[in-house]
């Protein structure tokens, strides 16, 4: 048997905490400034892994691309007015979303 790295084992763990949920039920993460937005080109749970192993290199890399970074208010009433499907996770004291595409949606 081949053994996983320590990588791969956090991934996998992040992976399954990952879930599907409406905007609607975040709004208090959000109210706490605590949402952070993942474009959709980017994995969320690669996004993920990297915050939790504090890499701040690579996360200062995608906040300048704006590819990251906290939800802002006019994008949030988007998403509320639409009670968008999101993907999320939590890496304490962070809630990554990043909007469902409709094609995902199945």
């Amino acid at each position: 048997m081949v053994e996983q790295s320590t990588r791969e084992i956090e991934l996998a763990r992040i992976n399954a905490e990952t879930a599907k949920i409406a905007w609607h039920e975040l709004q208090r993460f959000f109210a706490q400034g605590k949402a952070v937005e993942v474009s959709p080109e980017l994995d969320v749970v690669a996004v993920a892994y990297e915050l939790s192993v504090d890499n701040q290199k690579q996360f200062q890399s995608w906040v300048a691309a704006g590819q990251v970074g906290v939800v802002a208010d006019a994008q949030a009433q988007e998403w509320y007015d639409a009670n968008a499907l999101m993907w999320a996770v939590v890496i304490r004291p962070w809630v990554l979303v990043q909007p469902i595409l409709q094609d995902e949606i199945k």
